[in-house]
């Protein structure tokens, strides 16, 4: 018995566990039809950077197409997903997250959605599987996108700034936005052993604009709330949950701030989330907005593109502050 519990753990043991936290009942919900919507969620963004939205306009027909074609593909023996990887960061991809040490129990898709940048594995993802799979796809992101860009309207006309200045950055043709799939089988060897959850995915925030988050009604998304303390997430899998990326953060100079969240692997049920990830073209400069900055209110990141964002985060460790090497920072007087 002693050994069985060895060869357990030496199986997980380059991924870390954690205990669970107590569900947070506090996240902001937003009725997109409600006329407050864009004063709820300035202010949803400032104190928690994350909040959920209801009457989205998503319809449960495109949610459940995209679950089941997705699930389908996870099912496949692990040989015939292994054709669509490894990651180049796009295709598919399995407990190693990134190519920088960091590791999860999870496996995973990423698609990029831009057809002029579609990259090749992208591509032999949607050729290989039924035509079914890729109309799930193109036809849930096509109304995420739609619904996304409706939430930066209204954000945008909550902070009292031009209807579009947020928006137009995703529906520009050359935005690089990019939709993930992300499995997280059950895993109770650990959890009978010791009373913890495997991390499926490690704490981080999201380098782009907003990402917009659907899963199935499996707990396990946590976020860091301002005080430094860790929540679960209650699941809802009639809802999307919305993140505030290290860009949008900038865009604002820091009046929003990107929300550190994790995944933790449930010990009896899978977890299936599928996240749109909205971001500027690759050339497009991220700096805080003229419109949004008070007389005399100094910067507090320097000016970037996309592109110079996009490489400096996919060279870091999930856990890296970002933005760390963009900030300006300020000298503190002396005292005399």
């Amino acid at each position: 018995m002693v050994v069985q519990s060895q060869l357990v753990f030496d199986h997980f043991a380059p991924i870390k566990s954690c205990k669970r936290t107590a569900l947070f009942t506090g996240i902001p919900v937003i009725d997109l039809k409600d006329p407050e919507a864009k004063t709820q969620i300035v202010k949803a963004c400032e104190d928690f950077g994350f909040f959920k939205v209801i009457n989205h306009g998503v319809s449960d027909h495109l949610i459940g197409d995209l679950e089941a074609q997705a699930l389908k593909f996870f099912q496949l023996p692990q040989s015939e997903k292994e054709k669509a990887g490894p990651p180049d960061p796009f295709g598919y991809g399995s407990k190693r997250i990134g190519p920088n040490g960091d590791v999860g129990w999870i496996e995973y898709v990423l698609l990029n959605t831009n057809h002029e940048l579609i990259s090749e594995k992208s591509l032999f993802i949607l050729r290989e599987n039924p035509e079914v799979f890729r109309c799930a796809v193109e036809e849930y992101i096509l109304a995420v996108k739609e619904m996304a860009c409706e939430v930066l309207e209204a954000m945008a006309l909550g902070l009292r700034i031009e209807k579009s200045a947020l928006s137009w950055l995703l529906k520009d043709e050359r935005s690089d936005c990019c939709f993930r799939l992300n499995h997280y089988p059950p895993c109770p060897e650990l959890e009978a052993l010791s009373g913890r959850n495997l991390i499926g995915f490690g704490e981080h925030t999201d380098p782009q604009i907003i990402s917009v988050l659907k899963s199935n009604n499996t707990a396990g998304l946590h976020i860091c709330l301002r005080d430094g303390n860790w929540v679960s997430v209650p699941p809802d899998n009639a809802s999307f949950f919305i993140n505030v990326g290290d860009s949008l953060q900038v865009m604002t100079n820091g009046r929003f701030k990107s929300v550190k969240h994790k995944v933790l692997a449930d010990p009896i049920k899978s977890r299936l989330s599928m996240i749109y990830f909205g971001g500027p073209p690759l050339n497009e400069k991220i700096a805080p907005l003229p419109s949004l900055m008070e007389e005399g209110e100094q910067s507090l990141y320097r000016e970037f593109t996309w592109w110079d964002y996009k490489n400096s985060a996919y060279k870091s460790r999930l856990a890296d502050c970002r933005l760390g090497p963009f900030e300006i920072k300020t000298l503190t007087p002396l005292l005399t």
